[in-house]
């Protein structure tokens, strides 16, 4: 339409033109004429005619001409508007494919992206939705070959599929197809804070402690997490690498992984009680002693006060007199008490033991207080106190246990 009104102004232009120009030459008298030649053949025309058939000549060859490259142009042109209506239709796709998989449609979601992806300005976008909303219904095997071609359509160092693959990966539980990825991506930018993130996620469901220990320096420098939740990081790991080093009951291995733990780590009571209970069963409570004093003097902690009545001491009379200075800082803590029976008893000294025995039942009850003052009984041949003892030792430990169990359930 809009070349059929070009035409038609610029015929009635150059029919103007051709009449103003006829009208201009017929005011004069003799307007004058034109003589062409050619071998034999001759034309004479006035100069009015030939001006006016000029002009008409000149539009009619300039619109053959223009016509021309019309239809030169139209093949390219006419493939321009189907790719822009491809395009178009494509993108229309897309929202409606967003629109599916936000609302659960995960069949149709996939397929309207795939059959536009072809066609779309973004169809890594296409791939990328498609391969979630695969996955969301089960189709693992779509998913992949999505991914694959997602991964055709961008470059390289192109973090986008990986990331979603990745992530895709780890939400499956497939932590090591997760870790492969994720270990390239890595290798292209290893500050990427998601990367790490997802690496550290991938470990801790692995168990991979060390792998983890590497990667906490990172973690931290980058602050991909708070400082709380790096401490927090870092509180666990170490102390899975102390009982891994416990499991194996070997001194040297426990004491090289505790060296290699940071201080401001090795001073939470749960660290160190680890490490003090690893020693001590691995037979070298003797050389944790002093640690475990400087530990309570740091922290009043009810774990490692109880660790410390454990330690097999090389002078178990100077280890009591440690104990008991501590009465002039608590001296209402049933468990410390409880200790310096322990203690006492070890050095057969019955009626100091008996004495702090008591002393802690009164302040609290507990299954170590009464079993040992159960032992100190039948040692004394008193049974029918030392079988009452032990009963509600055992009554307390199954109360322990039931309610051990109703926080479980809870």
């Amino acid at each position: 339409m809009k070349n059929l009104i070009y035409f038609g102004a610029s015929l009635l232009a150059a029919i103007a033109v051709a009449f103003l120009l006829h009208n201009w030459l017929a005011s004069y008298n003799d307007p004058g004429y034109v003589l062409i030649g050619f071998g034999h053949w001759s034309l004479e025309t006035s100069l009015t005619v030939f001006t006016v058939i000029q002009v008409i000549g000149f539009f009619f060859l300039y619109s053959f001409f223009r016509l021309i490259g019309v239809l030169i142009r139209m093949p390219s042109q006419v493939a321009k508007r189907r790719q822009s209506i491809k395009f178009n239709r494509s993108q229309e796709a897309l929202i409606a494919g967003l629109f599916d998989a936000a609302d659960g449609n995960w069949e149709s979601a996939e397929r309207v992206l795939i059959k536009h992806a072809s066609n779309s300005g973004a169809p890594l976008l296409h791939y990328l939705t498609a391969a979630r909303a695969a996955q969301s219904r089960g189709a693992l095997d779509k998913r992949d070959e999505y991914l694959r071609k997602a991964s055709e359509q961008s470059a390289d160092n192109d973090m986008t599929v990986g990331l979603t693959q990745a992530e895709l990966h780890l939400s499956e539980h497939q932590f090591e197809q997760a870790l492969q990825t994720l270990g390239k991506l890595h290798e292209i930018n290893p500050n990427h804070g998601r990367v790490l993130k997802m690496m550290h996620q991938a470990y801790q469901h692995l168990g991979d402690i060390e792998a983890i220990n590497k990667l906490l320096p990172s973690l931290q420098e980058h602050k991909i997490v708070m400082e709380g939740e790096v401490k927090l990081l870092e509180t666990q790991t170490f102390s899975r690498l102390l009982k891994q080093a416990a499991a194996n009951n070997d001194t040297q291995e426990i004491v090289a992984c505790w060296d290699e733990i940071p201080r401001h780590i090795r001073t939470l009571p749960g660290v160190a009680n680890i490490y003090f209970a690893a020693m001590i069963n691995a037979g070298a409570g003797a050389d944790v002693e002093a640690g475990l004093i400087k530990q309570l003097g740091r922290y009043w902690d009810a774990t490692t006060l109880a660790l410390y009545a454990m330690v097999e001491s090389e002078n178990t009379a100077k280890q009591l007199q440690s104990a008991e200075q501590w009465l002039a800082v608590y001296p209402s803590d049933a468990m410390l008490f409880s200790v310096l029976g322990r203690l006492a008893l070890k050095l057969e000294q019955m009626e100091k033991a008996e004495q702090y025995l008591l002393k802690s039942l009164h302040l609290e009850e507990s299954v170590d207080a009464h079993q040992l003052l159960g032992e100190l009984e039948q040692a004394k041949g008193e049974h029918d106190k030392a079988c009452a003892n032990f009963k509600r030792a055992l009554a307390l430990a199954s109360n322990e246990v039931i309610k051990q169990a109703e926080n479980i359930s809870a």
